[in-house]
């Protein structure tokens, strides 16, 4: 994980959301997530399998969530940089294209705003 340095990780999981994705892992072994900033899928953090999904040289690494890597645009990370993103599960539909689809349930981001005492470390870029 990126923790920040007060030692908080910049993205964590719900123990139902690491369930779910070693669930996923079990048919797709190598997965990672990216934070979807809108569109078709509103503001989802997708699941897609690490080869099929092309890390470009704007996408920032948040951390890890079960072994997983976390990504988001730099764009979007300027907005978010003061927040810790909570990856949990939801029932419902998942994204179009995130491996979470047809399962009847979905990943869904919370988030909550760094105190003032948590000063944030720089995530890296992939």
């Amino acid at each position: 994980m990126e923790p920040l340095e007060s030692g908080e990780p910049r993205v964590l999981a719900t123990e139902e959301a690491l369930a779910f994705i070693a669930e996923i892992r079990k048919d797709h072994p190598d997965v990672l997530f990216h934070q979807s900033g809108g569109c078709c899928d509103g503001s989802s953090p997708m699941c897609y399998p690490a080869n099929e999904y092309l890390i470009g040289a704007g996408d920032v690494k948040l951390g890890e969530i079960g072994g997983v890597p976390v990504y988001i645009s730099a764009s979007q990370f300027e907005t978010w940089k003061h927040t810790q993103l909570i990856i949990d599960v939801v029932p419902g539909r998942g994204g179009m294209f995130s491996l979470d689809n047809g399962r009847e349930r979905r990943f869904l981001t919370r988030s909550r705003l760094f105190a003032g005492g948590e000063v944030c470390a720089i995530p890296s870029r992939q």
